[in-house]
This record gives C-alpha cells, sequence and structure tokens, in this order.
C-alpha cells in the first residue's frame, strides 16, 4: 500500500509510558509502543520521536516545591533521555534499528542532534528518538516535536495519546463530549482545547506541518494512519 505519509514525526508523553502504573516505565505499553512503530517501519516510513519526561520528573512541578525553573527543566530534559533509552533498547530488542540523538552533548548516551545526521538516518530506514527536548529551559516537549517536525521537513506530526482524538471536553470525564474531526490550529487555540502549547501550534502553523491527535493505545493504529486510513482528529 502506498504511503500517505513518508516521514512523520511521532510525539508521545512520558506519562503514556507509565500505562497502568502510577509512575515511571511500564514495561508492556512500552513493548506495545515499540512494536507498533516496527510495523510503520516495515510500511517503509521515516520516523523521529520525541518523548516526554512527565513519568519520572517535570519541570514546572519542580518549581512548584521551591525548584528553580531552570534547573527544572535541565532535569526534565534528562529525564527524556531516560524515556528515549528505554525505548531504544526496546527497539533495537525486536530488531528495529534505532539511534539517540539528543539537543544537548551526553556522547556515552547519542550523538547530538544535527539535521543533516537526522536526514542520513532517516533515509536509512533507521528511527531517531529526539532527547533532551530543544536543550533549552523555558520549553516544553510538545514545543521540541514541532521543532524537529519542522526541522526534518516531516509530512505530518502525530500526537499520540490515550484517546481516539479531540473532543470538546475530557470524555474520560463528561460523557456528552463530542469529537472534533478537524480544526484549524486558531480554532484549536481559541477553544483553549490544550493539545499543545502556543509555541508547538506557532511552529507547526508556520512551517504547514498538519497535526493528527489519535489513540496510540490501539494496536496498529500508528501504521494504518501513515498509510492513509483517517483516524483521530486533523489539525491543519
Amino acid at each position: 500500500m502506498e504511503l500517505r505519509y513518508k516521514r512523520i514525526l511521532l510525539k508521545l508523553s512520558g506519562e503514556s509510558l507509565m500505562g497502568s502504573d502510577c509512575y515511571s516505565i511500564n514495561t508492556e505499553a512500552l513493548i506495545q509502543y515499540a512494536k507498533d512503530i516496527q510495523l510503520a517501519v516495515e510500511a517503509k516510513t521515516q520516523i523521529g520521536i520525541v518523548i516526554g519526561g512527565g513519568n519520572i520528573f517535570r519541570g514546572l512541578s519542580g518549581v512548584n516545591k521551591g525548584f528553580d525553573r531552570v534547573k527544572g527543566d535541565q532535569m526534565g530534559m534528562l529525564a527524556t533521555v531516560i524515556n528515549s533509552i528505554a525505548l531504544q533498547i526496546v527497539l533495537l530488542n525486536i530488531n528495529v534499528k534505532a539511534v539517540i540523538l539528543t539537543a544537548v552533548a551526553i556522547e556515552s548516551v547519542g550523538e547530538r542532534f544535527s539535521k543533516d545526521l537526522a536526514n542520513k538516518y532517516l533515509e536509512e530506514g533507521v528511527v531517531c528518538v529526539f532527547a533532551g527536548g530543544t536543550g533549552n529551559p523555558f520549553f516544553t516537549t510538545d514545543t521540541a516535536a514541532a521543532l524537529r517536525a519542522a526541522e526534518i521537513e516531516a509530512d505530518v506530526l502525530l500526537k499520540g495519546t490515550r484517546v481516539d482524538g479531540v473532543y470538546t471536553a475530557d470524555p474520560e470525564k463528561d460523557p456528552s463530549a463530542t469529537k472534533h474531526e478537524q480544526l484549524t490550529f486558531d480554532e484549536a487555540y481559541s477553544k483553549n482545547l490544550k493539545i499543545m502549547d502556543l509555541t508547538a501550534f506557532t511552529l507547526c502553523k508556520e512551517n504547514n506541518i498538519p497535526m493528527i491527535v489519535f489513540d496510540m493505545n490501539k494496536k496498529g493504529n500508528l501504521q494504518r494512519i501513515v498509510q492513509g486510513e483517517v483516524l483521530g482528529t486533523l489539525v491543519c
């Protein structure tokens, strides 16, 4: 089947790696994500990935406990590195080639990110896990995902969540919530839907990168999207 999206940026939250646990990394959840990524790789999709660190440490939560914001965000960046290493290990264990490209220099973990290096790996069919956020404080991993998507010229930014799209309210709390099939970036922001932060929206909008919010917990959804099936909510 012909690919609709040849090159993607997949954004996963750190919390999604917790699975049914309350903290850290749930191995079963991680393996499921890796297998879905494997299916997309086998379909010849070029994949870059950004993972949050909220399952380990979130910079803003540290500020509320007395941490300096810059130091707190640096701790959050390192949390994303831990998650990236975990994902890389599981991908390699199922024979999916994967490298870590870091926003800050951590030579023993991965190579320093550059567009040329990322393009080289992506064109070779190697999954690139982009760790360390943007490398700067005051920016979220949503912004890092949008930035990397723009830098690698991704066809789409896919935000994997535990619900099947964007709703008028939280469907887990409000049974009357209805799903949006498609939104503009301006509509998503004006409706305060909190899909991503304003900086991430702006980067995607200015660089003409569509975003799809979809249920990553349903096996095979990632492959279905890259092959053209309409799933989730399109924001463009």
